[in-house]
């Protein structure tokens, strides 16, 4: 049994809701956002949050980034979800479970850590700052999530994927991933999508 961290719809927005990808560099929301998830999150079952429209499941949706490169994962055709084979991603995400749960006010940071660590390698220093959110009310999975759009900005390129049998990953040139979101969209997941159509804001808010 799977508990994730939740927020309540109506604790986390007032009378509306944003689509897509919105950057913490030229909207305060995203500050405010934050920090009602903070104060008003909680854990539940994750087969009731999935079911239950009044629940946001907060996602930390990380982007690894160095120099002028971000690291673009793919999805092998084998294990996982098999909606999800081939598809490229340039975020590294997943619920917010218990374990993470050290201070409440590190809640956020905690699960965004063990997700990337869980999935990748870094061995290079780097560091870690919310960039914005991203959410998409237009299909059920969406419907029910809400993403906080993490940089993790390394010092060096020595990045590497720990689930080979799963995922690959290399650093590509912005350009390339511009491109490549543009010219093969329906390879990419939703989310990193979203992020790539805005990811001069997005770096942005990073820098």
């Amino acid at each position: 049994m799977e508990f994730v961290y939740v927020v309540k719809r109506y604790d986390l927005f007032d009378l509306s809701f944003p689509h897509g990808f919105v950057a913490a560099a030229s909207d305060t929301r995203v500050a405010d956002w934050t920090a009602r998830i903070r104060e008003k999150g909680f854990f539940v079952e994750r087969r009731w949050a999935e079911r239950d429209s009044s629940l946001k499941q907060i996602i930390p949706y990380t982007m690894v980034v160095h120099g002028a490169e971000a690291y673009l994962l793919r999805r092998r055709d084998t294990g996982g979800e098999s909606r999800l084979y081939g598809k490229r991603s340039i975020g590294v995400g997943g619920h917010i479970n218990p374990v993470d749960q050290v201070e409440h006010d590190e809640v956020l940071e905690a699960g965004c850590r063990r997700e990337l660590d869980e999935e990748i390698a870094i061995e290079a220093p780097f560091t870690l700052s919310t960039v914005g959110v991203i959410n998409d009310e237009s299909q059920d999975v969406g419907s029910v999530h809400f993403g906080l759009v993490n940089v993790a900005r390394c010092e060096t390129s020595a990045v590497s994927i720990r689930e080979k049998d799963q995922l690959t990953g290399e650093f590509v040139s912005l350009e390339t991933l511009r491109k490549l979101a543009t010219d093969e969209r329906d390879t990419f997941e939703t989310w990193s999508a979203l992020i790539v159509d805005r990811l001069d804001e997005a770096l942005t808010a990073d820098a």
